[in-house]
């Protein structure tokens, strides 16, 4: 089978596609530093639904999902808006851990499997 990379970077690859599923590199809020953990997921699972459609994919097709918390306290926070983002009946498998970050500005980093 063949693998794609999109958006190859020296370091990571944003996108890899591998037969027919996708995955996409951990995201952070690169537009919303600084923000709440609200509104650093929002603009996460932005940055999620982009890297999909150039994918050729979508929400729709989540196959699993982690998000790591660099505060435990704001899983209900990040939770309100996750649930309004997903596609009703086409949940994840997910694993949400508390863990730190690469940079202090940053609340909430998620990676995506998904299937093409």
């Amino acid at each position: 089978m063949s693998i794609k990379r999109l958006q190859v970077g020296a370091r990571m690859s944003q996108i890899v596609i591998h037969g027919d599923t996708v995955y996409l590199a951990g995201q952070v809020a690169q537009d919303a530093q600084n923000g709440t953990v609200a509104e650093q997921t929002q603009n996460v699972l932005d940055r999620i639904d982009n890297l999909l459609a150039e994918a050729g994919t979508d929400k729709s097709k989540l196959l699993s999902a982690t998000i790591w918390l660099a505060d435990m306290t704001k899983f209900q926070e990040m939770n309100a808006v996750w649930d309004a983002w997903l596609s009703p009946g086409d949940t994840p498998c997910r694993a949400c851990v508390n863990s730190q970050l690469a940079a202090p500005q940053y609340n909430v980093e998620i990676g995506i499997i998904a299937a093409l």
